[in-house]
């Protein structure tokens, strides 16, 4: 592989980002855009395409990888570790607000949408809730735990007062499975049944419980389990 000053112009990532668009250019090229700084320019793409090599050639890899583990490719200290990370995380908020700007949350797949760049990868279990009007538009997304989903992480009252206080009359609640294993355990199927219960009591409807993964979610209603 050539080293980046060795390349001719035509084949430098930066020109062919400025000439053909960023979508011409493969993973290592993006990647070399982005740690090649000042005088380590030269070692950008070899630099990249070791740090592919660790990750077995998967940006899913790198995203969940914590910086100090980027930090084993020669030349690539703290700087460029969490400068990869930034632009990773940029991507998911990219992501996360295009799916925010949809109308409606009345399908598990919109809500996995919503809830996959944030959660989907996370390497630990967060419970949310979504409060929705009568039309399934959002009126607020409610983070409820972090680190588990027990019946003490997740606080039916909680999650009752914060849609009345919010006017919701539609809510949906959602959890990751940071092993990516989709299916509900037992504590999910209690969980379920006491909000289904407490929300009908206080006349609001709850759609659905999704249960999120990186690559695949869970419905509880498109099961016929709500």
């Amino acid at each position: 592989m050539k080293n980046f000053s060795e390349l001719v112009k035509e084949e430098r990532p930066d020109y062919k980002a400025c000439n053909s668009g960023f979508e011409s250019l493969n993973a290592v090229e993006l990647i070399s855009l982005i740690i090649g700084q000042g005088a380590d320019q030269t070692n950008a793409i070899r630099q990249a395409r070791q740090i592919m090599n660790v990750c077995g050639g998967s940006l899913r890899d790198v995203a969940n990888r914590r910086p100090e583990e980027l930090e084993v490719v020669q030349g690539v200290g703290v700087r460029k570790a969490l400068a990869i990370k930034a632009a990773l995380e940029l991507a998911k908020r990219v992501e996360h607000e295009a799916a925010a700007e949809r109308d409606k949350f009345d399908s598990a797949d919109a809500v996995w949408r919503y809830f996959r760049p944030t959660i989907g990868n996370a390497d630990h279990e967060e419970a949310h809730v979504l409060l929705m009007n009568n039309n399934f538009s959002l009126i607020k997304a409610v983070k409820l735990s972090s680190g588990g989903l027990t019946e003490t992480a997740v606080d039916v009252r909680v999650v009752l007062k914060e849609a009345i206080l919010n006017n919701a009359t539609v809510i949906t609640l959602v959890h990751n499975h940071p092993s990516g294993n989709n299916r509900p355990s037992r504590e999910d199927d209690r969980i379920t049944e006491r909000i289904k219960k407490a929300a009908e009591c206080m006349r609001i409807y709850m759609c659905d419980h999704v249960i999120v993964t990186d690559t695949k979610y869970y419905s509880y209603a498109e099961e016929g389990r709500l």
